[in-house]
Protein backbone atom coordinates (compact mmCIF):
# COMPACT_ATOMS: atom_id res chain seq x y z
CA UNK A 1 0.00 0.00 0.00
CA UNK A 2 2.86 2.45 1.00
CA UNK A 3 4.77 1.84 -2.58
CA UNK A 4 1.04 2.96 -4.09
CA UNK A 5 0.96 5.74 -2.23
CA UNK A 6 4.64 6.68 -2.85
CA UNK A 7 3.28 6.59 -6.67
CA UNK A 8 0.24 8.38 -6.38
CA UNK A 9 1.87 10.61 -5.08
CA UNK A 10 4.82 11.02 -7.50
CA UNK A 11 2.42 10.89 -10.36
CA UNK A 12 -0.04 13.63 -8.84
CA UNK A 13 2.82 15.96 -8.51
CA UNK A 14 4.27 15.33 -12.19
CA UNK A 15 1.17 16.30 -13.37
CA UNK A 16 0.81 19.38 -11.30
CA UNK A 17 4.32 20.27 -12.31
CA UNK A 18 3.60 19.84 -15.23
CA UNK A 19 0.08 22.08 -15.45
CA UNK A 20 2.01 25.08 -13.47
CA UNK A 21 5.25 24.38 -15.97
CA UNK A 22 2.64 25.42 -19.12
CA UNK A 23 0.68 27.84 -17.30
CA UNK A 24 4.01 29.56 -16.31
CA UNK A 25 4.95 29.14 -19.97
CA UNK A 26 2.07 30.54 -21.90
CA UNK A 27 2.00 33.37 -19.06
CA UNK A 28 5.40 34.27 -20.23
CA UNK A 29 4.76 33.93 -24.01
CA UNK A 30 1.67 35.71 -23.66
CA UNK A 31 3.63 39.09 -23.38
CA UNK A 32 5.78 38.46 -26.09
CA UNK A 33 9.39 40.54 -26.57
CA UNK A 34 7.49 43.67 -25.99
CA UNK A 35 5.51 43.28 -22.20
CA UNK A 36 2.75 44.73 -24.16
CA UNK A 37 -0.39 43.64 -22.02
CA UNK A 38 -3.13 41.04 -23.35
CA UNK A 39 -6.51 42.53 -24.44
CA UNK A 40 -9.04 42.44 -21.58
CA UNK A 41 -11.55 39.88 -21.15
CA UNK A 42 -13.06 37.08 -18.66
CA UNK A 43 -10.79 35.33 -16.59
CA UNK A 44 -12.54 32.20 -15.61
CA UNK A 45 -10.95 29.63 -13.63
CA UNK A 46 -6.88 29.49 -13.40
CA UNK A 47 -7.12 25.88 -14.37
CA UNK A 48 -9.78 24.95 -16.62
CA UNK A 49 -10.50 28.47 -18.21
CA UNK A 50 -13.43 30.66 -19.80
CA UNK A 51 -15.96 28.21 -20.23
CA UNK A 52 -17.93 28.43 -24.00
CA UNK A 53 -21.40 27.69 -24.21
CA UNK A 54 -21.53 24.90 -26.59
CA UNK A 55 -24.24 26.62 -28.95
CA UNK A 56 -24.06 29.91 -30.28
CA UNK A 57 -20.55 30.93 -29.14
CA UNK A 58 -20.79 33.54 -31.39
CA UNK A 59 -23.77 35.15 -29.33
CA UNK A 60 -21.62 35.03 -26.21
CA UNK A 61 -18.92 36.47 -27.80
CA UNK A 62 -20.81 39.29 -28.57
CA UNK A 63 -21.91 40.41 -25.05
CA UNK A 64 -18.45 39.63 -24.35
CA UNK A 65 -17.41 42.45 -26.78
CA UNK A 66 -20.43 44.51 -25.43
CA UNK A 67 -18.29 44.61 -21.80
CA UNK A 68 -14.46 44.08 -22.83
CA UNK A 69 -14.41 46.37 -25.70
CA UNK A 70 -13.46 45.52 -29.53
CA UNK A 71 -11.17 42.62 -28.64
CA UNK A 72 -11.25 40.64 -25.78
CA UNK A 73 -8.79 37.41 -24.90
CA UNK A 74 -9.35 34.56 -22.59
CA UNK A 75 -7.99 30.99 -21.66
CA UNK A 76 -9.89 27.75 -22.33
CA UNK A 77 -7.13 26.43 -19.96
CA UNK A 78 -3.75 26.41 -19.18
CA UNK A 79 -2.23 23.67 -21.83
CA UNK A 80 -3.82 25.94 -24.39
CA UNK A 81 -2.83 29.44 -26.01
CA UNK A 82 -4.74 32.39 -25.54
CA UNK A 83 -8.08 33.33 -27.70
CA UNK A 84 -8.43 36.36 -28.94
CA UNK A 85 -11.78 37.42 -30.77
CA UNK A 86 -11.87 40.21 -32.71
CA UNK A 87 -15.71 41.76 -32.85
CA UNK A 88 -15.57 45.40 -33.89
CA UNK A 89 -14.80 46.63 -37.58
CA UNK A 90 -11.71 48.63 -37.01
CA UNK A 91 -9.71 45.67 -35.57
CA UNK A 92 -10.95 43.69 -37.93
CA UNK A 93 -9.83 45.76 -41.11
CA UNK A 94 -6.41 46.06 -39.39
CA UNK A 95 -5.85 42.58 -38.03
CA UNK A 96 -7.80 40.45 -40.00
CA UNK A 97 -7.31 42.06 -43.34
CA UNK A 98 -4.08 44.72 -42.92
CA UNK A 99 -2.16 41.96 -40.88
CA UNK A 100 -3.44 39.06 -43.02
CA UNK A 101 -0.20 37.65 -43.64
CA UNK A 102 -0.16 37.02 -39.79
CA UNK A 103 -3.42 35.94 -39.28
CA UNK A 104 -3.64 33.56 -41.97
CA UNK A 105 -2.51 30.36 -40.00
CA UNK A 106 -5.19 27.83 -38.06
CA UNK A 107 -4.54 26.79 -35.08
CA UNK A 108 -4.22 22.98 -34.36
CA UNK A 109 -7.85 21.33 -34.66
CA UNK A 110 -7.16 17.31 -33.71
CA UNK A 111 -10.96 16.72 -33.80
CA UNK A 112 -12.39 18.40 -36.77
CA UNK A 113 -9.00 18.54 -38.57
CA UNK A 114 -6.63 16.09 -38.16
CA UNK A 115 -8.75 13.67 -37.01
CA UNK A 116 -12.29 14.15 -39.13
CA UNK A 117 -10.79 15.62 -41.98
CA UNK A 118 -7.27 13.85 -42.15
CA UNK A 119 -5.51 17.26 -42.55
CA UNK A 120 -7.11 17.31 -46.03
CA UNK A 121 -9.85 20.16 -45.77
CA UNK A 122 -8.71 23.52 -46.74
CA UNK A 123 -10.90 24.96 -45.05
CA UNK A 124 -9.04 23.54 -41.42
CA UNK A 125 -5.75 23.72 -42.73
CA UNK A 126 -2.51 25.22 -41.45
CA UNK A 127 -0.52 27.38 -44.10
CA UNK A 128 2.03 25.73 -45.67
CA UNK A 129 2.94 24.25 -49.14
CA UNK A 130 -0.71 21.96 -49.03
CA UNK A 131 -2.57 24.52 -47.98
CA UNK A 132 -0.84 26.91 -50.91
CA UNK A 133 -1.62 24.09 -53.57
CA UNK A 134 -5.35 23.66 -52.11
CA UNK A 135 -5.80 27.06 -52.76
CA UNK A 136 -4.13 27.30 -55.80
CA UNK A 137 -6.16 24.68 -57.33
CA UNK A 138 -9.72 26.13 -56.02
CA UNK A 139 -9.16 29.89 -57.40
CA UNK A 140 -8.06 28.80 -60.52
CA UNK A 141 -11.09 27.41 -60.98
CA UNK A 142 -13.80 29.39 -58.89
CA UNK A 143 -12.41 32.80 -59.86
CA UNK A 144 -15.28 35.92 -60.59
CA UNK A 145 -15.56 36.00 -64.17
CA UNK A 146 -15.75 31.83 -63.77
CA UNK A 147 -19.78 32.73 -62.58
CA UNK A 148 -20.95 33.22 -66.23
CA UNK A 149 -19.82 30.18 -66.82
CA UNK A 150 -22.25 28.60 -64.94
CA UNK A 151 -24.79 31.22 -64.92
CA UNK A 152 -27.03 28.67 -67.17
CA UNK A 153 -26.96 26.14 -64.66
CA UNK A 154 -27.68 28.67 -61.82
CA UNK A 155 -30.83 29.45 -63.79
CA UNK A 156 -31.93 26.33 -65.06
CA UNK A 157 -31.76 25.03 -61.22
CA UNK A 158 -33.44 28.26 -59.92
CA UNK A 159 -36.01 28.07 -62.30
CA UNK A 160 -37.08 24.61 -60.74
CA UNK A 161 -36.69 25.98 -57.60
CA UNK A 162 -39.54 28.50 -58.51
CA UNK A 163 -41.62 25.22 -60.02
CA UNK A 164 -41.16 23.71 -56.93
CA UNK A 165 -42.40 26.28 -54.56
CA UNK A 166 -45.88 26.52 -56.84
CA UNK A 167 -46.07 22.65 -56.07
CA UNK A 168 -45.34 22.73 -52.48
CA UNK A 169 -44.95 26.12 -50.77
CA UNK A 170 -44.78 24.90 -47.17
CA UNK A 171 -41.64 22.99 -48.22
CA UNK A 172 -39.95 26.22 -49.02
CA UNK A 173 -36.81 25.21 -47.53
CA UNK A 174 -36.16 22.13 -48.67
CA UNK A 175 -36.80 23.75 -52.04
CA UNK A 176 -33.72 25.69 -51.58
CA UNK A 177 -31.51 22.86 -50.18
CA UNK A 178 -32.38 21.33 -53.49
CA UNK A 179 -31.64 24.01 -55.33
CA UNK A 180 -28.19 24.59 -54.01
CA UNK A 181 -27.24 20.78 -53.79
CA UNK A 182 -28.07 20.65 -57.56
CA UNK A 183 -25.94 23.80 -58.41
CA UNK A 184 -23.17 22.52 -56.21
CA UNK A 185 -23.04 19.27 -57.12
CA UNK A 186 -23.06 20.23 -60.65
CA UNK A 187 -20.04 22.79 -60.46
CA UNK A 188 -18.51 19.72 -58.61
CA UNK A 189 -18.86 16.70 -60.23
CA UNK A 190 -20.36 17.48 -62.81
CA UNK A 191 -23.95 15.66 -62.45
CA UNK A 192 -27.81 16.47 -61.04
CA UNK A 193 -29.39 15.20 -57.90
CA UNK A 194 -32.30 13.94 -58.79
CA UNK A 195 -33.52 14.92 -55.52
CA UNK A 196 -32.50 16.41 -51.72
CA UNK A 197 -33.36 13.52 -51.34
CA UNK A 198 -30.93 11.70 -53.34
CA UNK A 199 -28.76 9.27 -50.93
CA UNK A 200 -25.22 10.84 -52.18
CA UNK A 201 -26.79 14.33 -51.09
CA UNK A 202 -27.69 13.26 -47.68
CA UNK A 203 -24.34 11.49 -47.75
CA UNK A 204 -22.92 14.61 -47.85
CA UNK A 205 -25.09 16.30 -45.58
CA UNK A 206 -24.23 13.54 -42.69
CA UNK A 207 -20.45 14.78 -43.36
CA UNK A 208 -21.23 18.21 -42.96
CA UNK A 209 -23.39 17.81 -39.78
CA UNK A 210 -20.90 16.18 -37.94
CA UNK A 211 -18.32 18.81 -39.59
CA UNK A 212 -20.75 21.74 -38.28
CA UNK A 213 -21.04 19.87 -34.83
CA UNK A 214 -16.90 19.38 -34.45
CA UNK A 215 -16.26 23.03 -35.27
CA UNK A 216 -17.59 24.67 -32.30
CA UNK A 217 -15.48 26.35 -30.13
CA UNK A 218 -14.92 23.91 -26.75
CA UNK A 219 -16.87 21.23 -28.04
CA UNK A 220 -14.18 18.66 -28.43
CA UNK A 221 -12.11 19.15 -25.08
CA UNK A 222 -9.14 17.15 -27.27
CA UNK A 223 -8.50 20.87 -28.82
CA UNK A 224 -7.52 22.18 -25.03
CA UNK A 225 -5.96 18.69 -23.49
CA UNK A 226 -3.75 17.07 -26.40
CA UNK A 227 -3.47 14.11 -24.38
CA UNK A 228 -7.30 13.22 -25.09
CA UNK A 229 -6.52 11.77 -28.02
CA UNK A 230 -4.64 9.00 -26.72
CA UNK A 231 -7.85 7.93 -25.03
CA UNK A 232 -9.26 4.60 -26.42
CA UNK A 233 -12.44 5.13 -28.18
CA UNK A 234 -12.39 8.88 -27.29
CA UNK A 235 -11.91 10.07 -31.36
CA UNK A 236 -14.19 7.02 -32.45
CA UNK A 237 -16.78 8.76 -33.60
CA UNK A 238 -14.73 11.28 -35.81
CA UNK A 239 -12.14 8.34 -37.40
CA UNK A 240 -15.84 6.99 -38.49
CA UNK A 241 -16.84 9.78 -39.82
CA UNK A 242 -13.37 10.28 -41.78
CA UNK A 243 -13.58 7.22 -43.61
CA UNK A 244 -17.19 7.73 -44.27
CA UNK A 245 -16.20 11.36 -45.86
CA UNK A 246 -12.67 10.31 -47.62
CA UNK A 247 -15.03 6.91 -48.95
CA UNK A 248 -17.80 9.10 -50.28
CA UNK A 249 -15.63 11.93 -52.19
CA UNK A 250 -13.13 9.13 -53.40
CA UNK A 251 -16.30 7.67 -55.07
CA UNK A 252 -17.71 10.79 -56.45
CA UNK A 253 -14.57 11.51 -58.11
CA UNK A 254 -13.71 7.97 -59.40
CA UNK A 255 -17.36 8.25 -61.12
CA UNK A 256 -16.13 11.07 -62.97
CA UNK A 257 -12.90 9.95 -64.13
CA UNK A 258 -15.14 6.78 -65.35
CA UNK A 259 -17.28 8.62 -67.38
CA UNK A 260 -14.27 11.01 -68.55
CA UNK A 261 -12.89 7.79 -70.29
CA UNK A 262 -16.08 6.56 -71.89
CA UNK A 263 -16.53 10.01 -72.64
CA UNK A 264 -19.93 9.89 -71.72
CA UNK A 265 -22.02 12.81 -73.36
CA UNK A 266 -23.97 13.53 -70.38
CA UNK A 267 -21.03 14.35 -68.83
CA UNK A 268 -20.91 18.36 -67.87
CA UNK A 269 -17.96 20.43 -66.99
CA UNK A 270 -16.93 20.28 -63.68
CA UNK A 271 -14.23 21.22 -60.99
CA UNK A 272 -13.62 17.44 -60.16
CA UNK A 273 -12.95 16.60 -64.06
CA UNK A 274 -10.50 19.77 -62.99
CA UNK A 275 -9.12 18.33 -60.83
CA UNK A 276 -8.43 15.00 -62.49
CA UNK A 277 -6.91 16.34 -65.83
CA UNK A 278 -4.87 18.56 -63.30
CA UNK A 279 -4.08 16.11 -60.33
CA UNK A 280 -0.84 15.89 -61.51
CA UNK A 281 0.40 19.41 -62.30
CA UNK A 282 -1.27 20.49 -59.25
CA UNK A 283 0.20 17.74 -57.05
CA UNK A 284 -2.42 16.39 -55.18
CA UNK A 285 -2.62 12.88 -53.83
CA UNK A 286 -5.89 11.01 -54.22
CA UNK A 287 -7.21 11.91 -50.85
CA UNK A 288 -6.71 15.91 -51.49
CA UNK A 289 -8.16 15.42 -55.05
CA UNK A 290 -11.32 13.86 -53.54
CA UNK A 291 -11.53 16.12 -50.44
CA UNK A 292 -11.00 19.56 -52.41
CA UNK A 293 -14.24 18.38 -54.79
CA UNK A 294 -15.92 16.84 -52.21
CA UNK A 295 -15.78 19.92 -49.59
CA UNK A 296 -16.55 22.19 -52.57
CA UNK A 297 -19.85 20.67 -52.69
CA UNK A 298 -20.36 20.39 -49.01
CA UNK A 299 -19.74 23.55 -47.92
CA UNK A 300 -20.92 25.13 -51.31
CA UNK A 301 -24.20 23.83 -50.85
CA UNK A 302 -24.89 24.23 -47.00
CA UNK A 303 -24.26 27.55 -46.72
CA UNK A 304 -25.97 28.94 -49.90
CA UNK A 305 -29.20 27.22 -49.01
CA UNK A 306 -29.29 29.04 -45.31
CA UNK A 307 -28.62 32.09 -47.02
CA UNK A 308 -31.28 31.31 -49.62
CA UNK A 309 -33.68 30.79 -46.50
CA UNK A 310 -32.99 33.94 -44.56
CA UNK A 311 -33.89 36.30 -47.54
CA UNK A 312 -36.91 34.66 -47.15
CA UNK A 313 -37.33 35.36 -43.48
CA UNK A 314 -36.21 38.56 -43.65
CA UNK A 315 -38.68 39.59 -46.64
CA UNK A 316 -41.38 37.60 -44.50
CA UNK A 317 -40.81 39.69 -41.32
CA UNK A 318 -39.65 43.13 -43.13
CA UNK A 319 -42.62 43.59 -45.55
CA UNK A 320 -41.89 47.24 -46.05
CA UNK A 321 -38.21 46.25 -47.03
CA UNK A 322 -39.74 43.17 -49.69
CA UNK A 323 -41.54 45.89 -50.88
CA UNK A 324 -38.75 48.13 -51.98
CA UNK A 325 -37.18 45.29 -53.62
CA UNK A 326 -40.41 44.24 -55.49
CA UNK A 327 -41.02 48.01 -56.85
CA UNK A 328 -37.60 47.72 -58.03
CA UNK A 329 -38.32 44.73 -59.72
CA UNK A 330 -40.91 45.98 -61.22
CA UNK A 331 -39.46 49.42 -62.55
CA UNK A 332 -36.56 47.87 -64.26
CA UNK A 333 -37.64 44.47 -65.27
CA UNK A 334 -41.67 44.30 -65.35
CA UNK A 335 -43.40 41.28 -66.83
CA UNK A 336 -41.95 41.26 -70.38
CA UNK A 337 -39.05 38.88 -69.07
CA UNK A 338 -37.44 37.44 -65.96
CA UNK A 339 -34.25 38.41 -63.54
CA UNK A 340 -31.32 36.84 -64.03
CA UNK A 341 -27.48 37.28 -62.89
CA UNK A 342 -26.62 39.34 -65.25
CA UNK A 343 -29.00 42.48 -64.31
CA UNK A 344 -27.39 42.62 -60.83
CA UNK A 345 -25.56 46.06 -61.54
CA UNK A 346 -29.01 47.60 -62.40
CA UNK A 347 -30.89 46.22 -59.12
CA UNK A 348 -29.01 47.84 -56.58
CA UNK A 349 -32.35 47.95 -54.14
CA UNK A 350 -31.64 43.83 -54.43
CA UNK A 351 -28.15 43.62 -53.71
CA UNK A 352 -28.57 45.63 -51.03
CA UNK A 353 -31.19 43.01 -49.47
CA UNK A 354 -28.83 40.25 -49.74
CA UNK A 355 -26.36 42.14 -48.72
CA UNK A 356 -28.59 43.45 -45.51
CA UNK A 357 -29.16 39.32 -45.06
CA UNK A 358 -25.56 38.45 -44.68
CA UNK A 359 -25.28 41.15 -41.91
CA UNK A 360 -28.14 40.12 -40.16
CA UNK A 361 -28.43 36.56 -39.95
CA UNK A 362 -24.50 35.32 -41.25
CA UNK A 363 -24.53 31.62 -42.21
CA UNK A 364 -21.10 31.29 -40.60
CA UNK A 365 -21.69 33.66 -37.62
CA UNK A 366 -18.23 32.98 -35.95
CA UNK A 367 -16.10 32.58 -38.28
CA UNK A 368 -13.19 29.84 -38.23
CA UNK A 369 -10.59 30.36 -36.48
CA UNK A 370 -7.35 31.98 -37.34
CA UNK A 371 -3.78 31.33 -36.05
CA UNK A 372 -1.41 34.87 -35.37
CA UNK A 373 1.79 33.66 -36.56
CA UNK A 374 3.68 36.84 -34.96
CA UNK A 375 3.14 39.52 -32.56
CA UNK A 376 0.27 42.04 -33.42
CA UNK A 377 0.14 45.17 -31.49
CA UNK A 378 -3.22 46.59 -32.22
CA UNK A 379 -3.80 50.38 -30.03
CA UNK A 380 -1.53 49.12 -27.45
CA UNK A 381 -2.90 45.79 -26.74
CA UNK A 382 -0.82 42.45 -27.95
CA UNK A 383 -2.15 39.77 -29.65
CA UNK A 384 0.55 37.31 -29.31
CA UNK A 385 2.35 34.60 -31.85
CA UNK A 386 0.81 31.37 -31.46
CA UNK A 387 -2.79 33.34 -30.06
CA UNK A 388 -6.13 31.38 -31.61
CA UNK A 389 -8.10 34.93 -33.26
CA UNK A 390 -11.42 34.58 -33.86
CA UNK A 391 -12.87 37.43 -36.25
CA UNK A 392 -16.54 37.02 -34.97
CA UNK A 393 -18.41 38.03 -37.85
CA UNK A 394 -21.46 38.42 -36.07
CA UNK A 395 -19.99 40.73 -33.89
CA UNK A 396 -18.29 42.95 -36.85
CA UNK A 397 -21.90 42.87 -38.24
CA UNK A 398 -23.23 44.65 -35.20
CA UNK A 399 -20.35 47.40 -34.57
CA UNK A 400 -22.71 50.34 -34.04
CA UNK A 401 -20.31 52.61 -35.09
CA UNK A 402 -20.84 50.98 -38.67
CA UNK A 403 -24.10 49.92 -38.79
CA UNK A 404 -26.71 52.05 -36.30
CA UNK A 405 -29.38 50.40 -34.90
CA UNK A 406 -27.58 47.16 -35.68
CA UNK A 407 -30.27 44.41 -34.73
CA UNK A 408 -33.02 46.01 -37.35
CA UNK A 409 -32.75 44.72 -40.83
CA UNK A 410 -32.39 47.95 -43.04
CA UNK A 411 -31.21 47.06 -46.50
CA UNK A 412 -30.69 50.84 -47.10
CA UNK A 413 -27.71 51.28 -45.10
CA UNK A 414 -25.94 49.32 -48.20
CA UNK A 415 -27.21 52.66 -50.69
CA UNK A 416 -26.51 56.23 -51.20
CA UNK A 417 -28.28 59.20 -51.55
CA UNK A 418 -28.81 58.54 -55.31
CA UNK A 419 -29.39 54.98 -54.71
CA UNK A 420 -26.55 53.12 -55.42
CA UNK A 421 -24.62 50.92 -53.77
CA UNK A 422 -22.07 51.91 -51.08
CA UNK A 423 -18.41 51.64 -52.09
CA UNK A 424 -17.58 52.69 -48.36
CA UNK A 425 -19.18 49.60 -47.01
CA UNK A 426 -17.88 46.39 -45.86
CA UNK A 427 -18.90 43.22 -44.24
CA UNK A 428 -17.18 39.87 -43.98
CA UNK A 429 -19.78 37.08 -44.08
CA UNK A 430 -17.37 34.50 -46.06
CA UNK A 431 -14.44 35.28 -43.59
CA UNK A 432 -11.29 37.67 -43.68
CA UNK A 433 -8.17 38.05 -45.16
CA UNK A 434 -6.31 35.29 -46.85
CA UNK A 435 -8.81 32.95 -45.66
CA UNK A 436 -11.94 34.42 -47.24
CA UNK A 437 -13.56 31.60 -48.80
CA UNK A 438 -12.96 30.81 -52.44
CA UNK A 439 -16.53 30.35 -53.57
CA UNK A 440 -17.66 33.82 -52.10
CA UNK A 441 -18.67 35.29 -55.58
CA UNK A 442 -20.73 31.90 -56.82
CA UNK A 443 -22.56 31.83 -53.30
CA UNK A 444 -23.30 35.75 -53.77
CA UNK A 445 -24.36 35.24 -57.42
CA UNK A 446 -27.13 32.22 -56.39
CA UNK A 447 -28.64 33.83 -53.22
CA UNK A 448 -28.84 36.86 -55.84
CA UNK A 449 -30.10 35.41 -58.59
CA UNK A 450 -32.86 33.18 -56.37
CA UNK A 451 -34.29 36.52 -54.17
CA UNK A 452 -34.56 38.45 -57.38
CA UNK A 453 -36.59 35.77 -58.73
CA UNK A 454 -38.23 35.12 -55.74
CA UNK A 455 -39.74 38.44 -54.67
CA UNK A 456 -40.47 39.02 -58.63
CA UNK A 457 -42.55 36.16 -58.90
CA UNK A 458 -44.22 36.16 -54.95
CA UNK A 459 -44.75 38.26 -52.30
CA UNK A 460 -43.65 36.76 -48.94
CA UNK A 461 -45.77 37.14 -45.91
CA UNK A 462 -45.77 35.97 -42.33
CA UNK A 463 -47.84 33.31 -41.22
CA UNK A 464 -49.92 35.14 -38.51
CA UNK A 465 -50.66 31.70 -36.86
CA UNK A 466 -46.82 30.32 -36.78
CA UNK A 467 -44.59 34.00 -35.66
CA UNK A 468 -41.16 33.57 -36.89
CA UNK A 469 -38.21 33.48 -34.12
CA UNK A 470 -35.58 35.50 -36.48
CA UNK A 471 -33.04 33.36 -33.76
CA UNK A 472 -34.05 30.13 -33.73
CA UNK A 473 -31.12 28.37 -36.04
CA UNK A 474 -29.54 25.12 -36.13
CA UNK A 475 -26.25 24.87 -33.33
CA UNK A 476 -23.71 24.10 -36.12
CA UNK A 477 -20.70 26.29 -37.22
CA UNK A 478 -23.12 27.02 -40.38
CA UNK A 479 -26.52 27.79 -39.21
CA UNK A 480 -29.74 27.29 -40.63
CA UNK A 481 -32.64 29.07 -39.88
CA UNK A 482 -34.91 26.18 -38.04
CA UNK A 483 -37.79 25.22 -39.78
CA UNK A 484 -40.58 28.32 -40.11
CA UNK A 485 -43.53 29.07 -41.71
CA UNK A 486 -44.73 31.97 -44.55
CA UNK A 487 -47.13 32.67 -46.80
CA UNK A 488 -47.06 32.84 -50.66
CA UNK A 489 -48.91 34.92 -52.96
CA UNK A 490 -48.23 35.20 -56.80
CA UNK A 491 -47.30 38.60 -57.67
CA UNK A 492 -48.71 37.89 -61.76
CA UNK A 493 -51.81 40.26 -62.54
CA UNK A 494 -54.28 39.42 -65.27
CA UNK A 495 -55.15 41.41 -68.08
CA UNK A 496 -58.21 42.97 -65.90
CA UNK A 497 -55.38 44.47 -63.39
CA UNK A 498 -56.36 41.81 -60.80
CA UNK A 499 -53.86 39.42 -59.37
CA UNK A 500 -54.02 36.65 -60.19
CA UNK A 501 -54.50 33.46 -57.74
CA UNK A 502 -52.02 30.77 -56.88
CA UNK A 503 -53.02 28.28 -59.40
CA UNK A 504 -52.93 31.10 -62.01
CA UNK A 505 -50.33 32.39 -61.23
CA UNK A 506 -48.26 29.24 -60.92
CA UNK A 507 -49.40 29.21 -64.73
CA UNK A 508 -48.25 32.55 -65.33
CA UNK A 509 -44.79 31.78 -64.03
CA UNK A 510 -44.40 28.80 -65.93
CA UNK A 511 -45.02 30.63 -69.03
CA UNK A 512 -42.79 33.54 -68.27
CA UNK A 513 -39.70 31.27 -67.25
CA UNK A 514 -40.42 28.66 -70.50
CA UNK A 515 -37.53 29.94 -72.62
CA UNK A 516 -35.20 30.21 -69.34
CA UNK A 517 -33.01 27.46 -68.29
CA UNK A 518 -33.47 24.41 -70.09
CA UNK A 519 -33.52 21.36 -67.94
CA UNK A 520 -30.87 19.28 -67.86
Amino acid sequence: MAVLDIHSQTIALVLLTATLLVYIKNRIANKGNSGVPLPPGPKGHWLWGVSIPDAFAYRFFETQTQIYGPIFSFRQGPFSPVSVVIGRMKPAVEVMEKEGAGTMDRPRQIAAGETLSGGMRMLLTPAGDRFKKLRRALHSHLQPKSITTYTPTMMAMAKQHLFDIVDAPERHQDHAKQYAAAVVMVLAYGKVPKSYDDPEVQAVNRCLTRLGVSLRPGVWKVDIYPWLKYVPGYLRWLQEGHQEELDLFKTQLAEVKERKARNDPTLKPSFGAYVIEQQQALGLDDGEAAYLAGSMFGAGSDTTASAISVCVMAAATHPEAQEKVAQELEAVIGRGRVPTYADKDVLPQTMAFVLESFRWRPVTAGGAPHKATKDIIWEGQLIPAGATVYGNVWSVGRDPACFPDPEAFNPQRWLDEEGNLREDMKNYPFGFGRRVCPGSHMATASVFLNTALLLWAFKINADPCRPINVLAFTESANAHPQPFSVKWESRFRGKDGRLLSWEEGGQALREALEEYGAEF
